[in-house]
């Protein structure tokens, strides 16, 4: 866990809604796991009941106030302070589970069931709550922390109460306990939302539609009308139908597929969750509070690899009758099974949290609680799915895990359908990782980057042909790169265009310089080389006035980039007595953003002049710096 973790867990901002979601998914898994432990191996027979009928009777039971509310949830949470509304689920869970202990004590099949729907009504109105709510309460560079915090304590949750109600509901006195128990956390969750601090309405005041099919399809049409959110909406959906396949498919593939017992399905569902933790945990230390979906492709392609390997692992590894925990553990293709699934887990948790995240921040704040709700909804619509699915595999004759392989195959086709979509972010990563192998590059005051505004010109001393792919490669936004029109028809710059919003002008012409200014004018980032060539000498060469020209008559701010180290590559242009290194070190250093000064009463050349002046002036660290590294 690092810093910022520990920095979330001692914030009133996150800390009582982190506990109240830890404690509510605890309980609804302990109680649905409970549930079905007695209808199957009790309450199904002594009604005259089929057992299997009524476990998937319950999972629908369960998943259809999702489709049902989902839309009103979404309503409410944006139109009434969602710390009052995550209040009045808590003691609506608190009455629920008083009736869960009575249902339970009283042997009553039917009233389990609609207890479980109440359950499910609940966790579909506190749903857009839980998720809508961060971004109130927290800083954007903390969402990726707190979502994976969130998603990594969800499984958790899920583990220990999955397991708990299994264990507990057939001991002697086991009715009594579990009752005791949903009461119990209940109330704590009750306890810990009294303390989540207020999160009022973003937006107009929302009037509730009774009318829930018309506004479903509101809510649906809203989310798919911004291209990033419906995305993210749609990744998310994906990774729980994933999800939802592995949880339901353990019982069955530990004693069907492998002669297992109830340990080794409780191996699985332990390491599962670990698994999803761990990768949420580290996709927050890779993203360090960037919320981008760079990682989602890889999350993705790994999911798929492991998968594949799972379905080859398990086959070869065969039926053992009565096979025990302890034999598993010893046999290397138990141990590669348990590494697929861990793996398959961890880059879920990569692919999960940036996306959490996207839908968080990108969409309209008014109207985030409803989008997090026609999130919701798609979800338990790919779990149906996903249900169906296996229900129609396995009554195909298709073994588990073919189904596992199947699974895979779709996901492979997700996988390369993300990259589609997330080139430049693939394309980056890769980059990165190269860089960081062969030249060890380090990017120095990143803080900085932070203050520059919308409308920037980025300068930077010109060392090498690598100058570009590493700025494109390293720098947190995609930018618009000024490129001269002779360079862009080269055929090995093809490639890198895919990493930049390419601007092709000859600094000749007048009207391309014009058509720079109005771009960087309208809101972007735009990378200009200080000098007109590749420097010969290591040292910074003649600094033009075009850059200062243009953040001056754009009224942006200047970013002065040092590149050190490029220079002693093989990709440089120096000459002399400099000696050039095959894999030297390489440091990208962001200097502190400035702002032009230029006299208002000047106009025309003299105006130009003074801004170039200015912008020499401005890189004087720049000059000092690389000219001292000599």
């Amino acid at each position: 866990m690092n810093a910022d973790m520990l920095h979330l867990l001692k914030s009133r901002r996150f800390l009582p809604l982190f506990l109240t979601q830890l404690l509510g998914a605890a309980n609804d898994n302990l109680f649905k796991s409970a549930l079905i432990m007695l209808i199957t191996f009790k309450l199904a027979d002594q009604a005259g009941l089929d057992g299997p009928i009524m476990v998937t009777l319950a999972a629908g039971i369960f998943i259809a106030p999702f489709f049902l509310f989902s839309a009103t949830a979404g309503q409410l949470a944006d139109r009434f302070d969602k710390a009052n509304l995550a209040r009045v689920t808590k003691v609506a869970e608190v009455m629920i589970m008083g009736a869960a202990a009575f249902a339970f004590l009283s042997a009553d099949p039917y009233m389990l069931m609609v207890v479980l729907f109440l359950m499910g009504l609940q966790s579909a109105l506190f749903g857009p709550v839980k998720y809508s709510i961060l971004p109130q309460h927290l800083a954007q560079e903390d969402l990726i922390s707190a979502n994976a915090m969130v998603g990594a304590g969800t499984f958790l949750a899920i583990l220990v109460g999955t397991i708990s109600g299994g264990l507990l509901i057939l001991r002697d006195g086991g009715v009594v306990l579990v009752s005791t128990l949903v009461i119990s956390i209940a109330v704590m969750g009750l306890l810990t939302s009294l303390f989540i601090p207020p999160a009022p309405a973003m937006g107009e005041r929302v009037q509730v539609n009774p009318n829930i099919a018309a506004e479903t399809l509101n809510m649906l049409r809203h989310a798919a009308s911004r291209r990033d959110v419906f995305l993210a909406i749609l990744g998310i959906s994906w990774f729980w139908l994933v999800g939802a396949t592995f949880l339901s498919q353990f019982p069955a593939f530990a004693k069907g597929v492998l002669g297992g017992d109830e340990n080794i399905v409780t191996l699985f569902l332990t390491v599962f969750s670990i698994g999803i933790g761990f990768g949420s945990m580290l996709c927050s230390k890779l993203l360090k509070g960037e919320i981008t979906a760079k990682y989602v492709p890889f999350g993705a392609l790994a999911m798929t690899a492991f998968m594949v390997d799972l379905y080859f692992s398990s086959t070869q590894f065969g039926f053992v009758a009565n096979l025990q925990i302890g034999t598993f553990l010893t046999n290397l293709m138990g141990l590669r099974m348990l590494f697929d699934l861990m793996m398959v887990a961890v880059s879920g948790g990569l692919f999960i949290v940036p996306l959490y995240a996207i839908l968080q921040s990108r969409g309209d704040a008014a109207h985030r609680a409803r989008d997090i709700a026609a999130n919701n909804i798609f979800n338990a619509l790919f779990m149906v799915v996903s249900a169906l699915a296996i229900t129609v595999m396995l009554g195909s004759g298709m073994t588990i895990p073919g189904v596992f392989l199947t699974v895979a195959v779709a996901n492979a086709f997700v996988a390369v359908y993300i990259c589609k979509l997330l080139p430049d972010e693939l394309i980056k990563a890769v980059l990165r990782w190269i860089f960081k192998v062969v030249f060890r590059v380090e990017i120095m005051g990143l803080e900085h980057w932070k203050n520059v505004g919308n409308k920037a010109v980025i300068v930077v001393n010109h060392v090498s042909f690598l100058d570009a792919a590493l700025l494109a490669a390293f720098l947190p936004e995609k930018l618009l790169f000024a490129i001269n029109t002779q360079i862009v028809a080269k055929w090995w710059i093809k490639p890198f265009l895919n990493l930049v919003d390419a601007f092709p002008m000859d600094p000749a012409k007048p009207l391309a310089t014009k058509a720079l200014i109005k771009a960087v004018s309208s809101g972007c980032k735009c990378v200009i080389s200080l000098e007109s060539r590749i420097t010969v000498t290591g040292k910074l060469m003649k600094v033009y006035e075009g850059p200062a020209m243009i953040a001056d008559q754009a009224d942006a701010d200047i970013l002065p980039i040092r590149i050190d180290g490029a220079e002693f590559t093989c990709f440089s242009r120096l000459k002399g007595t400099v000696r050039q290194r095959w894999f030297p070190k390489i440091t990208l250093t962001i200097l502190e953003p400035r702002r032009l000064t230029v006299n208002e009463d000047f106009k025309g050349k003299k105006r130009r002049a003074q801004a170039g002046m200015e912008l020499y002036d401005i890189m004087g660290d720049l000059i000092f710096e690389s000219r001292r590294q000599r």
